[in-house]
């Protein structure tokens, strides 16, 4: 046979000669020392030196209270210093930056310089190019809101999230975060129901609020995603088309080691990863992204970056800043980030952990239970607002995480199942139960901690401990909704955080306005609505194990728990008359925004899916069956030999050779089923396609992929194209 080099040889070959690469500019003591930190934001600090003192303060009331910007006047003294301070830091275009329903961020650069007619120019920004711009909206997403033809659509200003700009080799770019629409003042975007959300939460937790007698005026939702990631060499990564068109493999036999030995999570950082963590940290600094924490986690090649609190709108900016700049600087450093939810198989995939609370303009945390809070009343009617919400709306939480991606982790075999139910800890259950008998007397105290170390600390333990099993969990002042996938934006679980939480917050509000009404005092008004409320909410609170078979008969069986355990499973309920009512009742979305999206999600799931099985159905006939057909006649030529040389031949090559021509026999039945039903003409609405794509399509891909994985275990090492899982996840 011909030889030839095995390209998988070669990318190893490359990466054992690899260097880790410098952080070119990138010192993390520079920060500290030059203060550096927010360097690219046009913050407030910055407004308030560049603008004047009137047009500031008249700026600062939309920041902080969400007043309207009405006088144009601002707008374009604002754009004026925006646009100077941008040149000054070397900006030669700037760009409305925006959230479109892809999921992903979109821009279109304009040039701040504009011709004179005399052969000159001169740079211009205006307040109206400031506050709105017009993108070509045609090839958006837009779910039957309009139609194709029509391609207008506008992006607005969103002063509450600061403009940034984002630095090439050739000079930088100011963005401006916007808000995207169609020329209907319908949202085509995740941006505008965010803002829309945390305002009807701002106005229910301030009507609340004032019965406690708080002065606060505007109330926050606050978030600080928890981002998982994978890192493998572009060398590895250029040689598989599934990672490169689907973002996960779709072959890969288990490795020999995966995460068993539990020796990679928050294990010593590798070198090479470090510097690119380094660097990526520095670029997020600059850009005013909080980010704090970083470490190994569970899967090998695995990693987690992590911020502080923020308010949603600026966290869900800036997780999709992490997210690009991620990927920006990885690149530099011969790396691919993959933040596919289940890159590979049979180990952990990647999530993103949202922790959220409530903060008033005062900066007090609405959901900090402070040292008594057994005598904590207004906590106590902020606590049940929340486990209200998730009792009668888990099925919006569940749908707000559901794409394809997510399918491989929600209700599969690791955190968290698709059941939503809430865990508070041993402090808050004996909280709760009180408060449900109608007799609160005390709070649960935490024991001290004997190490039996003279030289440790003696510290007092926590009253409960956390439940990583939990997909949405209370974790000492905000709540980790656990179950968001690693690619996506926060927006939209955000969006349905703020918008049953306000809904609760209405209704407990109005029930306590109530009751004062009819002459009780606030604490007796609290203590006629709670227990009933906690009666009709505690079915949502468990605090055991997640993954257990009980647990799961018992949440449907006993207490009547939904279990949507995939994609298009939840999609419907998006449009279900309890979420129309609920969403149109605080100008969130509106019926038809509601029925676009669920549109556009399930149109969302039918690509992917098609997306991966075609590039199955490709990896299969082309890479992996002509690789096994090569090994195939390299075993029988071997067998003829010893046959031709009169050497009896061992059963053991002769079962080899059977296993090789029948696994390769399965692998090409199971693609020819494949691509009849690829080919098939299904007819019908999205739904009826997604259910086609999952019950029809899935399953046939991994037929063929299990007959692929069978044939790497195999196949020689020399012949096998595809880089394996233990070079991927291990080599560095």
């Amino acid at each position: 046979m011909p030889s030839f080099t095995n390209p998988r040889h070669s990318a190893i070959s490359a990466i054992a000669a690899r260097h880790s690469v410098s952080n070119p500019g990138a010192s993390l003591k520079d920060l500290r020392d030059q203060q550096l930190f927010g360097i690219n934001v046009f913050s407030e600090d910055v407004m308030k030196q560049r603008l004047p003192k009137n047009i500031f303060e008249t700026l600062c009331e939309t920041l902080r209270q969400g007043k309207e910007l009405r006088d144009p006047i601002v707008a374009d003294v604002v754009a004026s210093a925006m646009k100077e301070w941008a040149m000054e830091r070397g900006a030669t275009h700037f760009t409305h930056w925006f959230l479109p329903m892809t999921g992903l961020t979109a821009e279109k650069h304009d040039s701040f310089l504009q011709p004179t007619g005399d052969g000159r120019v001169i740079s211009e920004f205006s307040g109206k190019e400031l506050i709105r711009g017009e993108p070509d909206a045609s090839s958006f997403p837009s779910g039957g809101l309009r139609a194709t033809f029509e391609a207008r659509g506008y992006t607005y200003w969103d002063a509450t999230s600061p403009a940034f700009l984002v630095e090439t080799s050739n000079g930088a770019i100011l963005c401006i975060p916007t808000a995207f629409c169609s020329w209907t003042g319908e949202a085509l975007d995740k941006k505008t129901p965010l803002l829309r959300s945390m305002e009807a939460l701002s106005t229910q937790a301030v009507r609340m609020l004032k019965l406690f007698g708080s002065p606060a005026t505007r109330v926050t939702a606050t978030a600080g995603p928890e981002q998982e990631y994978f890192l493998v060499d572009k060398s590895f990564y250029y040689l598989r088309p599934d990672l490169v068109n689907a973002g996960r493999t779709l072959f890969g036999a288990k490795p020999p080691k995966g995460q068993e030995m539990e020796d990679h999570y928050f294990g010593s950082i590798p070198d090479r990863v470090l510097v690119c963590m380094q660097e990526i940290e520095f670029e997020l600094y600059k850009l005013g992204v909080p980010v704090k924490t970083r470490h190994n986690e569970v899967a090998p090649s695995q990693y987690e970056i992590a911020p502080v609190f923020e308010s949603a709108n600026v966290a869900t900016d800036h997780n999709m800043l992490v997210m690009e700049t991620m990927k920006r600087i990885a690149d530099r450093h011969g790396l691919k980030l993959l933040l596919h939810e289940k890159p590979f198989a049979g180990i952990n995939g990647s999530g993103k952990h949202l922790n959220w609370s409530l903060s008033d303009n005062l900066g007090n945390n609405l959901l900090k239970p402070g040292d008594a809070p057994h005598e904590n009343f207004q906590f106590m009617v902020f606590l049940a607002a929340v486990l209200r919400s998730v009792a009668r709306h888990g099925d919006l939480l569940r749908l707000s995480v559901a794409f394809a991606g997510n399918d491989h982790r929600l209700g599969a075999n690791e955190a968290p199942p698709a059941i939503i139910s809430v865990f508070v800890g041993d402090m808050l259950q004996h909280l709760i139960d009180q408060i449900e008998k109608g007799e609160i007397k005390e709070t649960l105290r935490g024991k001290v901690i004997d190490l039996k170390a003279p030289t440790l600390p003696r510290p007092e333990a926590d009253p409960g401990d956390r439940n990583r099993t939990s997909p949405f969990a209370f974790t000492g002042n905000k709540f980790e909704f656990r179950a968001l996938g690693s690619s996506q934006s926060i927006a939209g679980p955000i969006v349905v955080l703020n918008t049953i939480v306000a809904e609760s917050l209405d209704f407990l509000a109005g029930r306590i306005e109530a009751e004062l009404q009819n002459g009780k005092d606030l604490k007796s008004a609290i203590m006629a609505v709670l227990p009933g409320v906690i009666s009709e909410s505690k079915k949502v609170i468990f605090n055991g194990d997640n993954y257990s078979e009980a647990w799961h008969k018992e949440a449907v069986e006993v207490r009547g728990l939904p279990n949507h355990k995939n994609t298009v499973d939840s999609l419907p309920n998006l449009t279900s008359p309890k979420a129309v009512e609920l969403f149109t009742k605080y100008h969130v979305f509106t019926q038809r925004e509601l029925e676009s999206r669920r549109e556009i999600l399930l149109e969302n799931y039918i690509k992917t899916i098609s997306i991966e099985s075609q590039i199955t159905l490709e990896m299969a006939r082309t890479i992996v069956i002509p690789a096994a057909l090569r090994y195939q006649t390299e075993v029988a030529q071997a067998i003829a030999s010893l046959k031709a040389a009169g050497v009896p031949i061992p059963s053991t090559q002769m079962q080899l050779l059977e296993e090789l021509a029948g696994t390769i026999g399965e692998i090409q039945q199971s693609a020819e089923h494949l691509a009849q039903a690829i080919e098939s003409n299904h007819h019908g609405d999205t739904l009826r396609h997604a259910q086609f794509m999952r019950d029809q399509v899935i399953p046939v891909m991994n037929r063929v992929r299990a007959a692929g994985d069978k044939l790497e275990t195999l196949v020689a090492d020399d012949l096998w194209p595809l880089p394996t899982y233990q070079e991927m996840l291990f080599l560095k």
